[in-house]
């Protein structure tokens, strides 16, 4: 940090412009594309949803490409510009931002926003990272079902300008952290593909099928759940805890609580412990879980189905981890049904009875209990990685604000 704070005292010794983002750089729109659009090789893309999914600080590289044909329809990004994602399912997520360093253009999708400058782009990305920024955002989101950030509101937010120098210190430096956060990030996908493929394979040794003998049956979902609604009327002066479902099953969330005059609609619906629950709008990607005790006092819209098991042929845990199969997840897949329309897939849906239809293969309830069991190590150390995660994320967060925060430069 010294190799930083002397080129501060070198180079800006009073201070730092810190000026609307309108005013350092420009914003452009994305141009609108869908799946169906997506080719094995053609133009690089990339779209909003795989900024949240797939990209970090910055890519070379894109995992996803559009016919060649549509060029003359697409809007794209130049090497050294940052792609802001503008919409989200959160507050706290909008705005998720990445730079792109690859050698050509890349399409980007309309609900992204393209910001041009002579910033060095990470240092733009670590900035957006910011607690600062974060805070100052949230004036800016438009908060319906999913929040949106225009690019007006961007470009009214304020960054700091340090000379080039620092920025590109600050970004050696936080790009240090990261590599370090990415090495411990492989090591607990790693050890979630080998639980993953634990689960596939345990079912067949001796010992599991042993406690299945005779009894593991072809069962449709609705045979084994029944549908939990208890609907409450929206009050202008209570509030309320809106739950959502994260995606590849990393469980439930509470979203930030409103007052009811905040709340467009005019119904909502309770959880309990242990109830089985997805997000229709996001099935390909893995939204099921299992509410736990801590969030049962949240509440959630109708897009997310609640369930009871019947805990005498079925365990939540194991149902959660059978949706996480990549199997599982394509069957899903192949019967979501609706068009996808610009922006997201939330047109797309896979409604209560095509869940109360889907057929899996149920094994006795002591061989789910054992498989659980026997995957509890594997999960212990994936827990131990996680809390090690978070404990280096905060460091970083840390450190990264410190970084960011400047004196202002008065003229």
């Amino acid at each position: 940090m010294s190799r930083i704070d002397d080129l501060i005292t070198e180079l800006a010794p009073k201070g730092v412009p810190i000026k609307p983002l309108g005013e350092v750089g420009s914003f452009i729109r994305g141009r609108r594309f869908t799946k169906a659009d997506r080719v094995d090789d053609g133009l690089p893309s990339i779209h909003y949803g795989e900024i949240y999914t797939h990209y970090g600080v910055a890519t070379s590289d894109t995992i996803s490409h559009l016919r060649a044909d549509l060029a003359p329809t697409l809007r794209f990004a130049q090497p050294g510009d940052v792609i802001i994602a503008a919409v989200g399912e959160t507050v706290e997520d909008v705005g998720k931002a990445v730079a792109w360093l690859g050698t050509e253009q890349v399409a980007v999708h309309d609900d992204c926003f393209i910001f041009r400058s002579s910033l060095d782009p990470k240092f733009v990305v670590y900035f957006m990272q910011s607690d600062a920024f974060n805070k100052a955002k949230e004036a800016f989101v438009a908060r319906a079902k999913v929040k949106r950030l225009s690019g007006s509101g961007l470009a009214r937010l304020r960054i700091p300008l340090p000379p080039i120098e620092v920025q590109r210190e600050i970004v050696r430096v936080l790009d240090s952290f990261q590599l370090l956060e990415a090495e411990l990030v492989e090591e607990l996908e790693a050890r979630k593909q080998q639980r993953l493929a634990f689960a596939y394979a345990l079912p067949e040794t001796p010992h599991i099928r042993a406690l299945s003998s005779g009894t593991t049956e072809h069962v449709r979902l609705g045979e084994i759940s029944t549908p939990y609604v208890e609907s409450l009327r929206v009050q202008a002066d209570e509030t309320y805890t809106n739950l959502g479902v994260k995606w590849y099953g990393e469980g439930v969330f509470a979203r930030e609580s409103k007052p009811g005059s905040a709340i467009k609609g005019t119904t909502l619906y309770r959880v309990k412990p242990g109830q089985f629950i997805y997000n229709r709008m996001f099935v390909i990607e893995g939204s099921f879980a299992v509410v736990p005790p801590e969030l049962a006092h949240g509440v959630v819209s109708s897009e997310f189905p609640v369930y009871d098991l019947d805990s005498s042929r079925v365990l939540p845990e194991w149902l959660l981890l059978y949706f996480q199969d990549e199997y599982t997840l394509k069957r899903v897949s192949a019967e979501v049904t609706g068009v996808e329309r610009g922006s997201t897939k939330s047109r797309r849906r896979w409604k209560q009875e095509q869940f109360e239809a889907f057929q899996i293969e149920l094994p006795s309830v002591p061989a789910q209990r054992e498989l659980l069991r026997v995957l509890g190590t594997v999960t212990a150390l994936e827990s131990a990685l996680r809390d090690e995660l978070v404990a280096r994320r905060k460091q970083f967060a840390y450190y990264r604000d410190k970084l960011l925060t400047f004196e202002e430069l008065l003229v």
